[in-house]
């Protein structure tokens, strides 16, 4: 299988750093290609500014499209910060996942053309907050926007979540060992 595997974190060394190895490790062992994209690690202005006038692409966020239309399965690896993902992430998916490249609206009419289908994908979100928490108050709203408002929205089906919450509460290596093994595992299994 074709794994693109995209960090959302703005941060080198980060748990998410760590979960996306882990995964990849675990990918690679089993046979599926990898191909890594590092949100951070591309030069793009991430101020979208909208969609009336069509901006001219970065040649980092050109690659970056072609990573995801040669991939079987994404897999989106990011924080949970204020209810959301961060703010390059969040620019990163404005500026790349465009009309008429990732979805494409018809003029008068409700529905829309997904064109990022025959791709499943995966989101792995971490939280310093409980996952329960997370789910009774603030109803999953970083897991929504991403599963449905994006992936879903452009055609990705399945998306399957994998939240790993209660990070900022008494956080230890010991405690991601789990963490990273489960990441290990979606990674054999190309899940």
């Amino acid at each position: 299988m074709r794994i693109t595997l995209l960090d959302g974190h703005p941060r080198s060394g980060s748990l998410c750093h760590a979960l996306c190895d882990a995964y990849a490790r675990g990918a690679e062992s089993a046979g599926h290609e990898v191909r890594r994209l590092v949100v951070r690690e591309l030069d793009f202005d991430a101020f979208q500014k909208g969609y009336k006038e069509a901006e001219a692409l970065e040649p980092d966020l050109i690659a970056a499209q072609e990573m995801i239309a040669w991939c079987e399965h994404l897999v989106v690896v990011h924080p949970v910060w204020w209810g959301s993902s961060p703010a390059l992430l969040k620019g990163f998916i404005d500026r790349a996942f465009l009309p008429g490249w990732a979805f494409k609206f018809h003029a008068g009419k409700t529905w829309w053309d997904r064109l990022l289908t025959g791709r499943s994908a995966r989101v792995i979100q971490t939280a310093a907050t409980p996952n329960l928490f997370i789910r009774l108050a603030y109803w999953s709203c970083a897991a929504v926007a991403m599963k449905a408002g994006t992936l879903e929205f452009c055609g990705f089906k399945p998306v399957r979540l994998t939240q790993f919450g209660g990070i900022g509460m008494g956080f230890t290596e010991a405690k991601a060992r789990p963490w990273l093994a489960k990441c290990e595992a979606l990674g054999k299994a190309g899940a």
